[in-house]
């Protein structure tokens, strides 16, 4: 029975990991997004506010610098969301019937499915940081392995966080609508652009609605990981979080959803 687990856990992987591969171009916009931004918005916003104080380790840094873990999230956020698509894709043709007809378990099936995605945007957020190195973000060798555990963690709770808008939605065209209002509120209401002081000094209410998105908490918890530091407020927000939306999504997913609201 064992064994049993371990093909499905594997195919499953397998599967995600041909599927990306194949799309080439979702490899490519990946990591063109992310460095575009890196390098044409850092510039705007490095004259305007200059170098920092990085909390992890208390010394100046450049912009590109403090916005990399921003956009490291940014690219889990938009693969999260993206895996999320291909689930509400899959239910609509039909294919997770496929899947769902095993014998196992659904919540080991669909922590699978979480699992393969975690993996996909920890193999892109590691292609990206090294690119990153070519424009002055320069990241210890120790923080690339204590970033490793972060980036699962906070991948498998923007997928599962998907997975859980994704039951709410009864037709693929209705899904890219939604993501707008999730995708682009959590990551410009966080501090993966600008640090949180700077947002209090404009504006006091957006300041506290930064503190209290969890997408702030899983970007200090990369910020201080690619340091060899550890976030234990941001470690403990972004398990909470993780659990209450694991805990949904299994319980919401109704794989025959799609062909029911026809």
């Amino acid at each position: 029975m064992f064994l049993s687990y371990i093909y499905c856990f594997t195919g499953i992987v397998k599967r995600e990991l041909l599927r990306f591969f194949q799309q080439r171009s979702r490899l490519l916009s990946a990591l063109v997004r992310p460095l575009l931004w890196l390098i044409v918005f850092a510039s705007g916003f490095r004259a305007a506010l200059g170098v920092s104080i990085m909390e992890p380790y208390g010394t100046y840094i450049t912009y590109q610098q403090y916005i990399a873990p921003g956009l490291c999230c940014m690219i889990i956020l938009f693969n999260g969301m993206q895996s999320s698509l291909s689930m509400v894709y899959d239910r609509e043709m039909g294919s997770m019937k496929v899947l769902l007809m095993s014998p196992l378990p659904r919540p080991f099936l669909l922590c699978c499915k979480l699992i393969a995605s975690a993996l996909l945007s920890l193999l892109q957020v590691m292609i990206f940081l090294l690119f990153a190195q070519l424009v002055d973000v320069e990241i210890p060798l120790i923080g690339y392995f204590t970033a490793i555990p972060a980036i699962f963690l906070i991948a498998f709770f923007l997928g599962a966080l998907g997975l859980m808008l994704s039951n709410l939605i009864k037709q693929l065209e209705n899904f890219a609508g939604v993501m707008n209002f999730v995708i682009f509120p959590m990551f410009f209401l966080s501090s993966a652009l600008y640090p949180l002081w700077k947002m209090q000094e404009a504006s006091i209410w957006l300041f506290w609605l930064c503190q209290f998105n969890p997408f702030t908490a899983c970007v200090e918890l990369l910020r201080f990981a690619l340091y060899g530091q550890m976030n234990t407020v941001a470690l403990a927000t972004v398990f909470i979080a993780t659990s209450i939306a694991s805990f949904f999504a299994l319980m919401s997913f109704k794989p025959q959803q799609g062909r029911n609201s026809r």
